[in-house]
């Protein structure tokens, strides 16, 4: 199945190199390119993209805001922030709007294709120790206790367990291994997690994780 691919970004050689490296795959086609995010929405519209690469900082609407409006569409398209640094201030509000990870603009080729294949099987964009690093920067200041929010209070003990060390950063085959698990039923487990509280993905997960206090500085 080919996976069809928008690329959003104010800077034309960003997106021309994307787009090389993306058609060079054989099942990977960039089907459209905007240069803002309202030319983001016409395009999405237009083509029904799986994946935009969507840019945050750019004219007119900014990708924060055009993300938001893909994700609650009626055909939403998952969405990979692309970023300058790793620990840009808007990654969040990004991954909030409902962004499915990001990546980093001078990503490898490889990254960049694994990205927009990672998203479409349904998982998050994003290597734990960075993601831990992002997160840990904007949510682990000042954390509440694990007590204070309600909604974890669906989950198993074992469930728990494995949401605190999501959010500290570990892969299913780490956390595996650290519960004397099969990488299968931690992925059992996370399905759970998800179904049970209502989350989107792996980032959502560990975003909720910050500010449940399941991990931050000191914990």
């Amino acid at each position: 199945m080919t996976v069809r691919v928008v690329l959003v970004d104010d800077q034309t050689l960003v997106r021309t190199g994307f787009r090389l490296v993306l058609d060079e795959t054989g099942d990977i086609e960039v089907v459209g390119e905007a240069a803002d995010g309202s030319q983001a929405l016409d395009v999405v519209a237009r083509t029904r993209p799986d994946v935009v690469l969507m840019d945050v900082r750019m004219p007119g609407l900014d990708g924060i805001e055009a993300t938001r409006r893909i994700r609650s569409s009626p055909h939403p398209a998952k969405v990979i922030i692309l970023t300058t640094f790793d620990l840009d201030e808007y990654v969040l509000a990004g991954l909030r709007a409902g962004a499915s990870g990001f990546l980093l603009k001078d990503a490898l080729a490889a990254d960049l294709i694994s990205a927009v294949r990672v998203v479409v099987a349904g998982e998050a964009v994003a290597a734990p120790s960075v993601t831990r690093r992002l997160f840990a920067h904007y949510l682990g200041r000042t954390p509440a206790p694990p007590s204070a929010d309600e909604r974890l209070a669906a989950l198993t003990g074992r469930e728990r367990e494995i949401l605190t060390l999501i959010t500290r950063g570990l892969s299913n085959a780490e956390i595996a291994a650290a519960l004397s698990l099969a990488e299968s039923t931690v992925k059992t487990h996370l399905g759970r997690i998800l179904a049970k509280l209502d989350l989107r993905d792996r980032v959502q997960a560990v975003i909720l994780g910050y500010e449940c206090g399941l991990a931050g500085p000191g914990r």
